[in-house]
């Protein structure tokens, strides 16, 4: 039976290691327990976080006990890697809002029943820390030479880091080696942006308890050309259904580029791995038959199987030719009045459109099709004649965007 560093390594999610050799035998051999941090700067998770997640949900299958790490403390100050400027500061009403969301998100991939998975807050013990204790203890481990050479404060030199967000590394360390203490907490996994925030707790914990300690980072979700993914027309790709509806989620690995379709079988779902290698051989046109799966296995996983079919059935009413049952796509609801509306306004009203001139561009380009007629008239109104006997109008906007105008 493969170990769990076999399978991860072989679906590709390992970027970087701290000990490879240890860390292999460690987990052929033992049951142990890691953590993962997600600092709450939105009311959802994204898709950035998908990979982290389902890293996390391999390593519990396989038996090791994850600690779902919520940064109500390091939110607070902000994490620097990778940020041009300073980030946002966040409100201790805003931060705990959206711990609550996470919690509810990530049940879907981590079994937290009897002592399987442990959530914790690192604002319980960050926020009433003594700074000056915590400079004689945790401090005194860290070279300014050292951090300063780290890859997560590079981009920010020109504009200038603060001393405030150059703090965020020795709290990040220091989550580390109280969970170490807490919970005998060895590992850390994240995202390889956190390479040098990680490796940071790894030597504190060894430097100052001269204990092993471990990192161990995956592979950000990035295109074939190395381009992140997950970033839609209307924004970030959410795992919150209010956000980013699971239509529009099951419709963007739908037509994800033939080329990635093998790297997101691989990371986002638990198909085993001769079917990923079976579905990405598929070529030309039969390879859409594989994004199909990808699609709903993706789907099923965030949303739920209910919704995922819902997606997949609408999407066969689109694209499929049978246009009998288009109850699964997605709705925008009017009342009455607006069945003999400008259209441009219904439709920037509804915020399909941020402006009304983006409606025109769209129009004067023939990207808006209403019911099965390409818009050319930007000043057109709806009428009532449009709708179908459940008063409902299907409209396109560019080539795969569709929804439903539904009277009610």
């Amino acid at each position: 039976m493969m170990s769990v560093y076999d399978v991860l390594m072989e679906r590709g999610f390992i970027k970087q290691m701290s000990h490879e050799d240890e860390i292999k035998e460690l987990l052929e051999k033992e049951k142990i327990t890691f953590y993962i941090g997600f600092d709450p700067t939105a009311d959802s998770l994204h898709v950035g976080h998908f990979i982290a997640l389902m890293m996390m949900s391999h390593m519990q299958r396989a038996g090791h006990r994850p600690i779902v790490l919520l940064g109500g403390g390091t939110g607070m100050v902000g994490d620097p890697s990778g940020k041009d400027e300073m980030r946002k500061m966040l409100t201790p009403e805003f931060i705990a809002h959206n711990i609550a969301c996470f919690k509810k998100q990530m049940s879907r991939f981590i079994d937290f029943g009897e002592d399987k998975a442990i959530i914790v807050n690192n604002a319980d013990w960050l926020l009433d820390l003594n700074y000056v204790q915590l400079l004689r203890e945790v401090g005194v481990h860290f070279t300014v030479n050292r951090m300063l050479a780290a890859e997560c404060f590079k981009k920010r030199w020109e504009k200038g880091l603060t001393f405030f967000e150059f703090n965020y590394m020795i709290m990040q360390g220091y989550d580390f080696w109280k969970l170490h203490h807490d919970h005998n907490c060895i590992m850390e996994l994240g995202g390889d942006d956190q390479w040098s925030n990680m490796l940071a707790g790894v030597e504190l914990i060894r430097r100052k308890d001269q204990k092993p300690a471990y990192c161990m980072t995956c592979k950000l979700l990035t295109t074939s050309d190395g381009r992140k993914m997950g970033k839609t027309e209307k924004g970030a790709l959410w795992l919150d259904p209010e956000k980013t509806s699971p239509y529009d989620f099951y419709q963007y690995w739908r037509n994800v580029a033939d080329s990635d379709v093998e790297n997101c079988l691989s990371l986002l779902t638990f198909l085993p791995m001769d079917e990923v290698r079976r579905l990405s051989a598929l070529k030309d046109a039969a390879i859409n038959e594989a994004k199909k799966v990808l699609a709903y296995e993706v789907t099923k996983l965030v949303h739920g199987e209910e919704a995922a079919r819902q997606a997949q059935e609408a999407t066969e009413a689109l694209f499929g030719g049978n246009a009998k049952d288009m109850s699964n796509v997605p709705a925008i609801e009017i009342t009455p009045e607006y069945m003999t509306a400008k259209i441009i306004d219904v439709l920037t009203a509804a915020k399909v459109f941020s402006s009304k001139r983006e409606a025109r561009q769209l129009i004067a380009q023939g990207g808006l099709t209403v019911a099965d007629t390409v818009l050319q008239d930007a000043e057109a109104c709806l009428s009532a004649d449009m709708f179908d006997a459940d008063k409902s109008l299907l409209i396109r906007k560019g080539k795969k965007k569709y929804f439903r105008l539904l009277v009610k």
